[in-house]
């Protein structure tokens, strides 16, 4: 099935070749967090719980969707999955278009059994709700027992496949459409080049409850595709986008739903950041996939885990206790 094939040449390109963007970063680096040499409080004290779309999480972080839809997918999924369900976090799955041509892939996506308590977004391109009614995706979300879902836009992406869909027309319209049928709620997000302040005031229009930015300065998905086809075109648009701290904040202020600042978040100072920019939640993906190929599901928690406590860190830092605390810092 070409779906699957190219989902597993994603996964070969991405933990083979440098996918990272080349020159543009994030934008987080001319962010300073405000330094208090004395807090006032104590590191225990610190407190990065919060609610995200009626879910509780011990931690403003999720795991962002990277695959499905291929047997190498089943296990990356599963171990994210007992590692989110250990830390008390999210994840999403990749796109569930793979789901819909042939419903045995279900299983690649399945991790209910395994993390029955996680926030689980399923995952659908923006193209792809011109072939599939709202009862059809409703249906791919129940089957692996999904809180919300992640309706991606990536024109920059689908320009660099040789088989891609470069026909974005009535996407806005059919968001609206989605968002209004599904019982569910719809998060839209970007793969990796950033959604600027004028498309998050066409989808604050939408119904949507949440965008996921998904910045440039992280992984490039112009890259990958053009590593993948060969493509010339590569070369060019592999730094296109909006940088992640510009895309928190044109969003933030753009848009009044949850905000998920994600593309390149590489540390917990990135995470608190993010928040500190508007964010409501952080999203990772490239390190984890890293780190779940060399040590499972216990090389993802141990990883995890990491940014967490860092992220605890850079809270006591600035003598907040809180995510609340955090965003009155300045």
């Amino acid at each position: 099935m070409k779906t699957g094939k190219r989902k597993t040449e994603h996964l070969d390109i991405c933990l083979k070749e440098e996918v990272q963007f080349r020159q543009k970063t994030t934008g987080l680096e001319w962010i300073d967090l405000n330094y208090e040499s004395l807090p006032e409080i104590s590191l225990n004290e610190v407190d990065l719980s919060t609610r995200f779309l009626g879910k509780n999480f011990s931690a403003p972080l999720m795991v962002s969707a990277m695959t499905g839809g291929t047997p190498k997918a089943k296990k990356i999924n599963r171990d994210i999955a007992i590692a989110c369900q250990r830390l008390g976090i999210g994840m999403g799955v990749g796109s569930q278009r793979a789901m819909l041509e042939d419903p045995a892939l279900r299983e690649t996506y399945y991790v209910r059994d395994i993390a029955p308590e996680i926030f689980l977004a399923g995952n659908i391109g923006v193209s792809q709700l011109k072939e599939y009614s709202p009862r059809q995706i409703a249906w791919a979300l129940d089957e692996i027992g999904a809180d919300a879902l992640c309706v991606h836009v990536n024109a920059v992406q689908e320009a660099m496949q040789f088989e891609g869909d470069t026909d974005f027309r009535g996407g806005i319209s059919a968001i609206k459409k989605l968002a209004l049928l599904l019982k569910k709620p719809v998060i839209v997000k970007e793969v990796g080049h950033g959604i600027s302040g004028t498309v998050a005031r066409k989808l604050a229009k939408t119904g949507i409850k949440a965008i996921d930015v998904q910045g440039a300065g992280g992984t490039s998905w112009a890259g990958i595709d053009s590593l993948r086809g060969k493509s010339e075109l590569g070369a060019v648009f592999w730094d296109f986008g909006v940088p992640t701290a510009v895309s928190i904040v044109e969003c933030r202020n753009a848009f009044n739903g949850k905000i998920i600042g994600s593309g390149g978040i590489r540390t917990g100072i990135d995470v608190a950041k993010a928040l500190l920019l508007g964010a409501d939640l952080c999203g990772i993906a490239l390190p984890v996939l890293k780190a779940q190929v060399k040590g499972g599901s216990k090389g993802v928690e141990k990883y995890l885990r990491q940014i967490i406590e860092e992220t605890r860190l850079a809270f006591y830092l600035t003598g907040a206790k809180n995510i609340k605390d955090l965003k009155k810092t300045n």
